[in-house]
C-alpha cells in the first residue's frame, strides 16, 4: 500500500513491545511517533524499535502527521486518552477493553461518528490463522448449524507471575474484563451477536497474598467476582456457556468448542493467533487436524490496526470494530448485572460481524 497511515502509540509499557515489532509486518502502517507520560521509557523504545520520535502524550496528539492512535495506556484511562485523541482529530485503535464502564464507550463512539473518525480495539486474534480457519469451517458448512457453545478460561490468577497485580482484582479487572474479550470477541465473531445473557459471580478469597518475587508477600484486596459462569443466547438462537475465573487450581476443560447440526469445532485459544482447530463430524469416529492456511498464527498482535489502516484508506468497514468492542463491553458487564439483581440482562448493543480475512493474499496485506 503506497499511501501508509502515520501512526502514533500512546503507553511504551511492555505491550507496546509487539505492536511496533509487528508494525514492521504490515505496509498499510508506518509508526512515527510513540509516547508516555514517562518521557524515558517512549525514548527506550523508540531507540529499540527505530521509531523517528519520542514525546509527551499532549505532544503526540498536536503531531498533525499523526493520523490514527494507537492507545496503550492502563484499562481505566482508556476512554480518557481515546476521547482526546479523537478530539484532536484522530482516529483510535485500543488495547481491550475499549473502556471499563458502558457510558464512557458509549461517548468516545459518539464523539468518533460526530467527527468522522473511526475507533477499532483488541483483541484482533480473531484475525490470526487459528479463529480465521474455524471461521471459515463454520462458513462452509462443517459443523451445520451451530446450535451452541462452550467457553473455558479456568486459573487462578496472576499474583504468582505478574510485576503489578493489584489492578486485576479491582472494579473493572476480574477474569471477566482481563481475560473475556479474548473468548466473547472469538464467539461473537464466529456465531454472531448476543441478545440475552444471564449469569451468576463470586469472590471467593477476599485477599490475594502476591508471591512474585517484586512484591512478594503483599496483600491485595479483592473488591470485583473472581469467578463468573455467563449463559448466552446468541441472536441466530444458539445457545452458549462461559466461566472465567481466577479461582480454579487446576482444569482439563476446552478453551472454546462450538457444537453444530452435523458435528462438533474445536477452536483454539482465542487469545493466542494459531491453532489448534479439530473438527468432529456425525460419522466421524476421531478428531481431524484441520489445515491453517491463513497467515498470522504467532504473537501478530496489531493485525487489527493493519486491518483499520486498510478500511480508512479503501473506505470499507473495519474489523475489529468499536461497535464490536462495544457489544463485548456490554456483555461483560451483564454477566455482572445478572448476577447481582438476579435476572436475564437484554442485551440492546450489537454489530455487523466482520467479513473473513480472504485466503491466499500475502503477508502484510489483508485486502484482495
Amino acid at each position: 500500500m503506497a499511501d501508509s497511515v502515520k501512526i502514533g502509540i500512546i503507553g511504551a509499557g511492555t505491550i507496546s513491545g509487539a505492536y511496533l515489532e509487528n508494525g514492521e509486518t504490515f505496509e498499510a502502517l508506518e509508526i512515527i511517533s510513540i509516547a508516555d507520560i514517562v518521557v524515558d521509557r517512549a525514548r527506550q523504545k523508540a531507540t529499540e524499535y527505530n521509531v523517528p520520535k519520542a514525546c509527551t502524550p499532549d505532544e503526540l496528539l498536536a503531531d498533525p502527521d499523526v493520523e490514527l492512535v494507537i492507545n496503550l495506556t492502563i484499562p481505566s484511562v482508556h476512554a480518557e486518552v481515546g476521547l482526546a485523541a479523537l478530539e484532536a482529530g484522530k482516529h483510535v485503535y485500543s488495547e481491550k477493553p475499549l473502556a471499563t464502564e458502558r457510558e464512557d464507550a458509549q461517548r468516545l463512539l459518539a464523539t468518533a461518528k460526530e467527527r468522522g473518525l473511526l475507533v477499532g480495539c483488541a483483541p484482533d486474534t480473531f484475525l490470526g490463522g487459528g479463529l480465521q480457519t474455524c471461521r471459515k469451517a463454520l462458513d462452509d458448512g462443517l459443523i451445520g448449524e451451530p446450535i451452541g457453545a462452550t467457553a473455558f478460561m479456568m486459573g487462578h490468577g496472576p499474583e504468582g507471575w505478574h510485576p503489578d497485580p493489584y489492578f486485576f482484582y479491582q472494579p473493572g479487572a476480574g477474569p471477566m474484563f482481563d481475560m473475556g474479550p479474548y473468548y466473547l470477541t472469538a464467539l461473537a465473531t464466529l456465531i454472531g451477536p448476543m441478545r440475552r445473557v444471564t449469569g451468576s459471580a463470586r469472590i471467593t478469597f477476599p485477599e490475594r497474598t502476591i508471591t512474585n518475587e517484586a512484591k512478594f508477600g503483599e496483600k491485595i484486596p479483592v473488591n470485583t467476582p473472581t469467578h463468573i459462569a455467563g449463559v448466552m443466547d446468541f441472536e441466530n438462537g444458539a445457545v452458549g456457556t462461559i466461566i472465567t475465573s481466577f479461582d480454579v487450581w487446576a482444569s482439563r476443560l476446552p478453551r472454546i468448542e462450538i457444537y453444530g447440526t452435523e458435528g462438533t469445532l474445536g477452536v483454539p485459544d482465542p487469545n493466542g493467533f494459531g491453532g489448534p482447530v479439530l473438527l468432529r463430524r456425525a460419522k466421524d469416529s476421531d478428531w481431524t487436524e484441520l489445515a491453517i492456511e491463513h497467515h498470522y498464527t504467532k504473537g501478530s498482535r496489531g493485525v487489527g490496526t493493519a486491518d483499520m489502516c486498510h478500511a480508512l484508506r479503501s473506505g470499507r468497514p473495519h474489523r475489529a470494530s468499536g461497535d464490536l468492542a462495544y457489544h463485548v463491553l456490554d456483555l461483560m458487564h451483564a454477566f455482572h448485572d445478572a448476577s447481582r439483581d438476579g435476572r436475564h440482562v437484554e442485551v440492546t448493543s450489537s454489530f455487523e460481524r466482520p467479513s473473513a480475512v480472504p485466503l491466499g493474499l500475502p503477508v502484510g496485506v489483508l485486502d484482495d
